[in-house]
């Protein structure tokens, strides 16, 4: 009886034991997943059908065992067309709340159809899509059962959007600090994350995400552009493609750095190959600074506290 007791003490302990109040939370899986939805969602994420050449997924450039991302500078689409953007990791992306880097899609529903659309990434279209799926019994099945409509264009989408919703990265070591796991970081990476905040990083990366929830200038505090010293493309107007508003030039989505830590290269346009070139270049543009080289390792050190992992959920 008093193990029983004191056991219920300490259950009950760690179910209201409060969250430290800091600028990050932690990340949560959410709950209310239909697992066979999400199943579904993760077959068509991986299916080549989904490209008018049959080449190529979601999953090409979204690869989840190496981060949610392909790594390049620049995705390969159909028939080796190279797109003039660095592709974002797809895990967390239910947190952002806006998708794609100019923000023009408002929902992972929206986004889905975006690639499979796009003549330098799938270049089909839902018609050629579902004329090739409705030829699976299983998959046309799946959708019968999951949907009073079957199989639509839409619901294709929405299928890879639940899919999508489930790839949540929990348990990072720095969500279990968060939580009050205390010794679970080292100093250095606790130095990283005070540093994190002194130098002015987590005015644009916070919330559960560290960073997605808000818009950014690239050269805050200085011409990145005209430092690089090439030509500007489309896709360095980031959010003026969208609006078309003078002001809104060289704004992006402000990214995650859940996985930044594992997911090179760095910025919309893939052109920084190392983290520690990353962070210099942030703390020159974006806070006008030049950040010491022994700051920058505790910063990256604090980073790699961020990525968790995922966890599947089965049907």
């Amino acid at each position: 009886m008093k193990l029983l007791l004191l056991f219920g003490l300490i259950s009950s302990f760690t179910l209201t034991a409060e969250v430290k109040n800091e600028p990050i939370g932690p990340l949560a899986s959410d709950p209310g997943l239909d697992a066979r939805l999400v199943s579904l969602g993760d077959k068509l994420f991986h299916d080549t059908r989904l490209s008018q050449d049959n080449s190529i997924s979601c999953a090409s450039c979204h690869i989840l065992s190496t981060g949610g991302t392909d790594d390049k500078k620049n995705s390969v689409g159909v028939g080796g067309s190279v797109g003039n953007i660095k592709t974002p990791t797809v895990f967390n992306s239910s947190y952002n709340f806006v998708h794609f880097w100019d923000g023009r899609a408002q929902t992972l529903e929206e986004q889905a159809p975006g690639p499979v659309h796009n003549p330098i990434e799938m270049n089909s279209n839902w018609e050629e899509v579902i004329s090739k799926l409705s030829k699976d019994p299983a998959i046309m099945e799946e959708f019968e059962e999951l949907f009073h409509d079957g199989m639509t264009g839409e619901n294709i989408a929405a299928a890879i959007a639940v899919f999508e919703r489930s790839l949540v990265t929990v348990n990072s070591r720095f969500d279990r600090w968060l939580k009050g796991e205390e010794r679970v970081l080292t100093e250095q990476e606790l130095r990283g994350y005070r540093l994190f905040k002194s130098y002015g990083c987590v005015s644009c990366h916070q919330g559960v995400n560290v960073g997605g929830n808000m818009y950014g200038i690239m050269g805050a505090k200085g011409d990145y552009f005209k430092d690089t010293q090439r030509e500007i493309t489309d896709a360095d107007l980031g959010r003026y493609n969208v609006t078309k508003l003078s002001e809104d030039k060289h704004y992006f989505k402000v990214p995650s750095l859940r996985l930044a830590a594992i997911n090179p290269p760095y910025f919309h346009d893939g052109s920084e190959p190392t983290l520690e070139g990353a962070i210099r270049i942030m703390g020159r543009y974006q806070l006008g600074r030049e950040l010491p080289d022994d700051d920058i390792e505790d910063i990256i050190s604090f980073l790699y506290t961020l990525v968790g992992e995922h966890i599947r959920l089965k049907p």
